[in-house]
């Protein structure tokens, strides 16, 4: 293929990709290069077959997604190079309407390593076991809880000894109570991905 027909498809696919993004909108590992979307996509890539990238889009946006994918095939026939940019552009477009779908926003492919707690989550989908995660993440929440208490109790027996003091109890109590509630409305809260709110869901308690 001639050079200008490769600047071409480059310039095609650049468009394609601003086409699909859908700005203002979408966090999570998902937006990570070692994340599910970007790894389905490498593999994808690898094949020749978008069809495991789609389930990470709306039907809407399937028809453009595809498009899209065709366009980084040849394009990544061209070189290393080129390659590198193809797939980066597709990546980058993949990420941001999966994120717009989601409704959350989108603030760049990170490239740092997927969070401890979500590659625990992840493994108990490969093991097909939830218990240690269980038994992970229930230790946490029973530390930040005890630790909180402890520091509200202490305060407690002094708030009454002076203003100071009581304003210190005070900030020890929102804190505790603040952290309960939101353990609680997370732990009961059903159907909510990535900061949505169900219409039923509690407001949170102020002080």
């Amino acid at each position: 293929m001639k050079k200008q027909n490769f600047f071409s498809i480059i310039i095609g696919l650049a468009v394609v990709m601003g086409i699909l993004v859908i700005p203002g909108t979408v966090g999570a590992h998902c937006d990570t290069m070692d994340g599910p979307v970007v790894m389905t996509a490498k593999a994808a890539l690898e094949k020749g077959d978008v069809t495991p990238v789609l389930k990470w889009v709306k039907k809407d946006d399937e028809k453009g997604i595809r498009e899209l994918f065709k366009k980084t095939l040849v394009v990544r026939a061209k070189g290393p190079e080129a390659t590198d940019l193809a797939d980066r552009y597709f990546f980058e477009t993949l990420v941001r309407i999966h994120r717009a779908g989601e409704g959350a926003p989108y603030t760049g492919l990170k490239a740092g390593p997927v969070e401890p707690i979500i590659q625990a989550a992840d493994k108990s989908l490969d093991t097909g076991s939830a218990d240690q995660l269980v038994k992970r993440v229930t230790e946490a929440m029973a530390s930040g809880i005890r630790e909180r208490f402890n520091r509200v109790k202490e305060e407690k027996k002094h708030a009454d000894e002076s203003v100071e003091k009581g304003r210190a109890f005070v900030e020890a109590y929102v804190e505790y109570t603040h952290y309960v509630e939101r353990l609680h409305m997370d732990a009961v809260a059903a159907g909510i991905h990535h900061g949505g709110m169900q219409e039923d869901q509690p407001a949170e308690h102020h002080h």
